[in-house]
């Protein structure tokens, strides 16, 4: 760490190197004698999204092994403890997303049993992620504090004590006063040092989490937040600190679990703009697996639902406070170990209160649908997510969304999110709890009336968005490959979509008719960037998207993968 005050000489983002590492160091000349560091390890992970029970799938493998369960992450951290050059020097920590985005077990009890586990887990700090705020501020804010639920009371029939751990949240503002939700950072002593920890989500919270969800609320940016309190937090004399942002980038798809090739995204600017008085940066939000240094700061990211857990190994100055010398490991959640029994019983407790709504059949499929997306522009690459265009279980969510509103509605045509498919189906029946899994936001569908224009441009924002939209089985369209993406100012003005290609059951889309088209009110509502879907009129609200998918799995059954043939290219033959 640099001493306070310094300011480092202007350099190009471009010119900033991000690199691979085995041990990241910032060493000062550590001849002279004096007495020895502090060791801290630090335990991270990362976008658990109330992932209680061992995924399935390939959602339970990372670096070709079966992990994750919070059974076994637990046995893991206290491992991991009892491994640290000092027990009681080990802080365990998080990136956002704990909750939201849940499976039945969790979601069903509005995901207190995930805050109860990662609490007996050990947890100390989490930054907030965009999806802490799926239910609002005062949900988190009770999340936080404990007290039974506003409208489903206590769940289980034990009053919910509120998180063992302390949720930071320095960029997330109450726009009627310009204070944090939450606290924007913690402090922690250890063997008399200060390590300090400045929690964040992304800015861009508002763009991906429904209205309600950040209403009055401000967010802020990532590297200027984090800068002015690392500022705050010298002034106290801590000169170790530490950030958890709950946003990330990626690798190449060469790169392992503990390689940083070819790293892109957001995290990579935000680093590089950040103070050189910060050290770690434990980052998350993209669900990928990296171990770079970049800007002289390490960066690490888990991957998710508790696979991966990152053990940070810091060697501070007793003296001065700074860092000498960083580094750290993804290591595996291995299911070969002990389970915890703590977590078996508060697993098995709400498997009970639960009851047999859970494993409920409501369908069956003949063979496995997956979220994997085709290639569009090119190969489909996390890098590059506008490269990404259909998937089976997409297409098949659209299609059931317009089967619950084509007769009800007069829709013609229904279009998925792909952020809203969080889990795969596998062959044979399917029980409610798989279908929650796949659809556990419980939006409503809205049907609302579009121009053809407006339709181009919807389709058109895809390509600005990075988002592509899986259709239902009405729709056909093509993209032009050597087609112009629109200015994010007027996403209309795109040339991707081929004029005239546009068909609706069959029949071209004239651009000045209007069409009944089916959404869920997340989308409606201008959610991933949509914003063109805002201008849609006539709007009705319809049923809960997972009620739409249920009904339709369990109408159609067996239900086969839908083929991916509802958007060609022009460098496709017709």
């Amino acid at each position: 760490m640099s001493i306070p005050g310094m300011r480092r000489a202007a350099v190009g983002l471009t010119a900033l190197a991000v690199a691979a590492f085995g041990a990241v160091t910032s060493t000062p000349d550590q001849a002279e004698a004096g007495p020895k560091p502090v060791d801290v390890t630090l335990l991270a992970l990362n976008d658990f999204h109330g992932n209680l029970e061992p995924p399935a799938g390939s959602s339970g493998t990372i670096a070709g092994q079966t992990a994750g369960g919070v059974e076994y992450l637990a046995t893991h951290l206290a491992e991991l403890r009892e491994a640290a050059t000092k027990k009681k020097n080990t802080i365990t920590v998080a990136a956002g997303d704990l909750i939201g985005a849940s499976p039945l077990l969790s979601a069903a009890f509005h995901d207190e049993p995930t805050i109860e586990a990662l609490s007996m887990a050990g947890l100390d700090y989490a930054s907030v992620g965009n999806h802490e705020f799926d239910e609002g501020a005062d949900e988190l804010l009770r999340i936080q504090n404990g007290g039974c639920h506003p409208v489903d009371g206590c769940a289980d029939g034990t009053p919910y004590k509120g998180a063992g751990f302390q949720y930071l949240s320095a960029n997330a503002f109450k726009t009627a006063t310009g204070r944090p939700l939450l606290p924007p950072y913690a402090i922690h002593k250890v063997d008399g040092v200060k390590v300090g920890f400045i929690g964040m989500t992304l800015e861009g919270t508002p763009q991906i989490v429904s209205q309600e969800g950040v209403a009055g609320l401000s967010f802020a940016d990532e590297a200027e937040t984090a800068n002015r309190y690392a500022r705050e937090l010298r002034r106290k004399g801590v000169q170790t600190i530490v950030v958890l942002l709950h946003e990330g980038g990626a690798q190449a798809a060469t790169g392992g679990i503990n390689d940083c090739v070819g790293m892109t995204g957001p995290i990579v600017d935000i680093a590089n703009r950040m103070d050189p008085s910060i050290d770690v940066v434990v980052s998350g939000h993209t669900h990928q697996a990296y171990n770079c240094k970049i800007n002289n700061k390490l960066v690490t990211s888990a991957s998710s639902f508790g696979r991966l857990v990152t053990d940070i190994d810091l060697k501070i100055d007793r003296r001065s406070g700074d860092v000498l010398s960083a580094q750290a490991e993804n290591v595996v959640v291995t299911r070969d170990v002990a389970k915890d029994p703590a977590q078996t019983a508060l697993i098995d407790r709400y498997t009970t209160v639960l009851g047999p709504v859970a494993d409920r059949e409501v369908g069956e499929t003949t063979t496995a649908i997956t979220k994997d997306q085709e290639g569009l522009l090119g190969p489909c690459s996390v890098q590059v997510p506008a490269s990404c265009g259909e998937s089976p279980l997409g297409n098949l969510i659209a299609d059931a969304q317009l089967a619950a509103t084509d007769d009800e509605q007069n829709a013609v045509a229904a279009f998925m999110n792909p952020g809203g498919v969080r889990a795969n189906l596998d062959a044979g029946p399917v029980t409610y709890e798989e279908a929650f899994t796949v659809q556990p936001f419980a939006n409503n569908l809205v049907t609302l009336d579009l121009t053809g224009a407006q339709l181009y441009c919807v389709l058109e924002q895809q390509f600005v968005t990075g988002r592509i939209l899986y259709p239902s089985s009405t729709v056909r369209y093509v993209v032009d490959v050597n087609g112009t993406t629109a200015p994010a100012t007027d996403p209309c003005a795109g040339t991707r979509v081929v004029r005239g290609s546009l068909t609706l059951g069959g029949t071209v889309v004239d651009p000045a008719a209007t069409y009944r088209v089916t959404v869920n009110n997340f989308l409606a509502g201008g959610g991933d960037g949509f914003s063109a879907l805002t201008a849609g009129t006539n709007l009705v609200t319809g049923m809960i998207d997972l009620d739409a998918f249920v009904a339709y799995l369990t109408a159609e059954s067996p239900v086969s993968a839908p083929a991916l043939d509802r958007i060609r290219t022009t460098a496709e033959p017709a």
